[in-house]
């Protein structure tokens, strides 16, 4: 049996003049980890992370916590740009 939708259980739909401000600090934020997650995929197709110098276990299971770190520490000092440009994007007066 299909569920039936009332006025209480239906989301509100989205207004055309609903407002895109978004507070800068989350917007910073968001827009910073957002690079850094895409840096943080692009230096581990590059190879990042991998390298044989002792070996073991623990290297291997430990490499994506490096280019993590590596890549969060490129977004937080200017990175490629990437935040940059969300954050002029989101904000901009309507």
């Amino acid at each position: 049996m299909p569920a039936v939708l009332t006025e209480r259980t239906m989301i509100d739909p989205i207004s055309p003049n609903m407002s895109r401000a978004v507070p800068q600090a989350r917007l910073t934020s968001a827009a910073q980890a957002f690079e850094a997650a895409f840096l943080s995929q692009m230096l581990s197709a590059a190879g990042a992370g991998k390298t044989e110098a002792f070996g073991g276990i623990g290297e291997a299971q430990f490499a994506s916590f490096l280019v993590d770190a590596q890549a969060e520490r490129i977004a937080q000092r200017g990175g490629i740009g990437l935040a940059e440009t969300i954050i002029r994007h989101y904000s901009q007066k309507d």
